[in-house]
């Protein structure tokens, strides 16, 4: 950069001090002559007034001449003060100017930033063309499976189901799709509200065919419920799978193949068949026994609604199966093994204190229940030779620890309590004595003692 002061003194030296003293332009380089001084006076002043401005930078004193400072005075006072808004402007012009004036990296950087911007934009125009694309193909995709869920199906075949007295839209929607007569619980529910169907459902059985779509189910549904084709059973507490299956069969209400079928390989809509280790007999101990009202023909629905009572009643103790530490599985197995020991409410919680007591016994581990070897042999003997007892099953508890390997027959409620909340007591041991009642024992020589008697 030039020295502020010699660029004053410089600028001011160039200016023509008097246009007479000039040879006579030609006329066609007047007008250009001209624009080129207002030019060059426009600069002085604006250099005269950045000069002004800065301030100087502290220097040692040397002497100037006399004559500098006088000059300093007449070009401030040459500045006449109707000029100053043009002054103020200078800088700003001067900026400006330096700002057009583009070095090649900042020409280079300028260009990537607009290049990338450009890219931004082109991206961000993508996304938002991919996200509506997106949007369109689930609406859709989920319009379409709602549009075919509400119409009828291709399903064949019919079933009865149960709604209880007192069910609301929100437990028929449950219901419903367990029996896999809709797909959404929830897409039922809002169309219910939108037909005005909400409080005019009734209670009862209903027989509906599993391709009838919404309005079809919502006409059914609101008329009076009726028994049509049911037939009455009961399943006794304590039966095996293989004795379910035969007394539907005499009811004329299954195809015992199929319903072996289903038994082992059915999907039901429950969270708890989850929790059932892989073996045979899977759901065995898990159709619970109580009156029901069957259709003929419907194995999968038998099943499935055996499957929802067992769950509804054991909801209210998982709680406490989880306080003692002890897994689904093993709660039922317990309670089958209860269930086909005990002799009534009189001592099912005495049969389930003897159990807990071996199975936390390092003495006594094996449970010896005669009833998981009647389960190995298919068959209830009155007396278990020795042989039986030795029987190679992983139901057989007098040659493996603890419990089976599953439950061994369809437990009542009781029976689960039982296995649950059991008495408090040092019993080992219990027999049937000759007056039909049992007799427990702590040792194994009362034990004898009560068996002899």
């Amino acid at each position: 950069m030039m020295d502020e002061k010699n660029m004053n003194v410089g600028g001011m030296e160039e200016l023509p001090q008097d246009s007479t003293t000039q040879p006579e332009p030609q006329q066609e380089n007047t007008e250009e002559l001209e624009k080129q001084r207002e030019a060059q006076e426009r600069m002085a002043k604006i250099f005269q007034t950045v000069s002004a401005s800065k301030p100087e930078p502290a220097k040692e004193e040397s002497p100037e001449p006399e004559e500098a400072k006088p000059q300093e005075d007449a070009s401030a006072e040459e500045t006449p003060a109707e000029e100053a808004p043009e002054a103020e402007a200078a800088p700003k012009e001067i900026e400006l100017m330096t700002v057009r004036k583009m070095t090649a990296p900042q020409k280079r950087a300028l260009a990537k930033k607009k290049q990338a911007a450009k890219k931004k934009k082109k991206t961000k125009k993508l996304m938002k063309k991919l996200l509506t694309a997106a949007l369109i193909i689930a609406v859709v995709v989920l319009g379409g499976g709602l549009y075919a869920d509400y119409m009828p199906n291709n399903q064949s075949g019919e079933v009865i189901i149960t709604i209880p007295e007192g069910a609301g839209t929100a437990d028929i929607a449950e219901i419903l799709k367990r029996e896999n007569l809709i797909g959404s619980e929830i897409f039922f529910r809002i169309m219910s509200k939108v037909q005005g169907m909400d409080g005019k459902y009734n209670c009862g059985k209903f027989k509906v065919d599993k391709s009838a779509g919404y309005q079809e189910l919502f006409h059914t549904l609101t008329q009076s419920g009726q028994n049509v084709d049911a037939i009455k059973v009961t399943i006794p507490e304590g039966f095996e799978i293989y004795k379910i299956a035969d007394l539907l069969e005499e009811k004329g209400l299954i195809d015992k193949d199929k319903f072996y079928y289903l038994v082992e390989n059915g999907e039901f809509d429950y969270d708890f068949i989850a929790e059932i280790p892989q073996r045979d007999n899977r759901l065995e101990g898990y159709l619970y026994p109580s009156t029901y009202e069957f259709a003929p023909n419907d194995e999968y629905g038998i099943i499935n609604e055996m499957l929802m009572q067992f769950e509804k009643m054991y909801a209210k103790y998982e709680e406490r199966a989880e306080e003692m530490g002890m897994t689904m599985d093993e709660v039922i197995t317990l309670a089958s093994i209860i269930e086909r020991e005990a002799l009534g409410d009189e001592d099912r919680k005495l049969v389930s204190s003897v159990f807990h007591n071996r199975i936390n016994s390092s003495d006594y581990p094996y449970l010896q229940s005669c009833a998981t070897v009647q389960y190995v042999l298919k068959e209830r003997k009155a007396v278990l030779s020795v042989d039986d007892t030795k029987i190679d099953s992983p139901y057989n508890t007098y040659i493996n620890e603890g419990l089976p390997i599953g439950p061994i027959a369809s437990p009542g409620e009781k029976s689960v309590e039982a296995a649950l909340y059991p008495e408090e007591s040092e019993y080992l041991f219990f027999v049937l004595g000759s007056d039909g009642k049992h007799h427990f024992s702590k040792t194994y020589k009362e034990h004898m003692q009560n068996k002899n008697n």
